[in-house]
């Protein structure tokens, strides 16, 4: 399987131009790191490095699934085929499934990214390229982080990695969440019977509107912030997450402010699509986002 999957990295690697094009590096991994221990949880993630490449930037991955379910192991193949273009993933796994886990999710993630920059010697990482992507809830978390993790310090300050700041230089988003309160609003109609953001943040807006404004990535869409670099994709066809209050909103809001950001847009793409295998698929929308995604990497990473 695994020689399968390398086969198939480099064939996609070829669509990809760049530093992707020579699929220069082979793949080495370190599975199940400890990155943090919160509140007696052990989150652990998976390496994924380009074998040979000194300093190499790294995205910290975060999966998505309603902030309910899923797991790390939803990015091995973005963590095989990006190794083999130069660049480290680090998948992780967060806290999920209870009502009202926010904002214990945004602080795993942040402690992922400070992990990363505390161990960036041990494993020849370049600590300051680092980078957050993610799909869908896990794209709200990486996005949240990306752009406000200075404002999540209330919680583990007597973490070994507390101290390291928890800054990034871009950040990836499949299909993500940026506004709580218009996702809660789509939920309405497109899930009334599991209001997912109701369910993560354990309070409607009604309840707590600040509670849905401090947890959307678009309130810190703001100039003071805009030296991160962001790149948005979608399809046009998600019934779960609508693309144009969401990634189109973000999008707006975002340029408005200064940032570098870009979007990929897949005609007739749905949801659930960022963690399909590549093999034998270059037309699945992950390949059809890779040539712009890795063009984005190369400047932004």
């Amino acid at each position: 399987m695994l020689s399968k999957l390398i086969v198939a990295a480099a064939a996609l690697a070829l669509l990809a131009g760049g530093r992707a094009a020579a699929a220069e590096f082979e793949m080495v991994s370190h599975g199940d790191l400890v990155f943090a221990e919160h509140d007696g949880a052990k989150l652990l993630g998976d390496l994924y490095l380009p074998k040979g490449r000194s300093k190499a930037p790294v995205l910290v991955a975060v999966h998505g699934g309603d902030w309910q379910a899923g797991n790390k192991q939803m990015y091995r193949f973005w963590g095989l085929f990006l190794a083999r273009a130069g660049y480290a993933v680090f998948a992780i796994d967060y806290r999920l499934g209870k009502p009202g886990m926010y904002p214990a999710a945004v602080y795993d993630v942040k402690a992922a990214v400070q992990f990363i920059r505390a161990k960036a010697a041990d494993y020849d990482l370049d600590p300051d390229r680092v980078g957050l992507i993610g799909d869908a809830a896990g794209a709200q978390l990486a996005a949240l982080v990306a752009l406000a993790g200075d404002q999540f310090n209330s919680a583990h300050r007597d973490a070994a990695n507390a101290a390291v700041p928890a800054n990034v230089k871009c950040m990836i988003g499949f299909y993500g969440i940026y506004d709580m309160q218009a996702q809660w609003t789509h939920d309405l109609s497109a899930r009334p019977n599991d209001k997912i953001v109701e369910k993560f943040l354990g309070a409607s807006p009604m309840q707590n509107r600040r509670l849905y404004f401090d947890a959307s990535p678009i309130s810190y869409a703001t100039i003071d912030r805009n030296a991160l670099r962001v790149l948005l994709i979608h399809g046009t066809s998600d019934d779960i997450v609508d693309p144009e209050t969401q990634s189109g909103i973000f999008l707006t809001e975002l340029a408005q402010s200064g940032f570098f950001v870009r979007r990929i847009i897949l005609p007739g793409a749905g949801h659930f699509w960022s963690s399909d295998p590549f093999e034998s698929e270059p037309r699945s929308y992950a390949a059809m986002s890779i040539p712009r995604m890795i063009r984005f990497l190369e400047s932004s990473l």
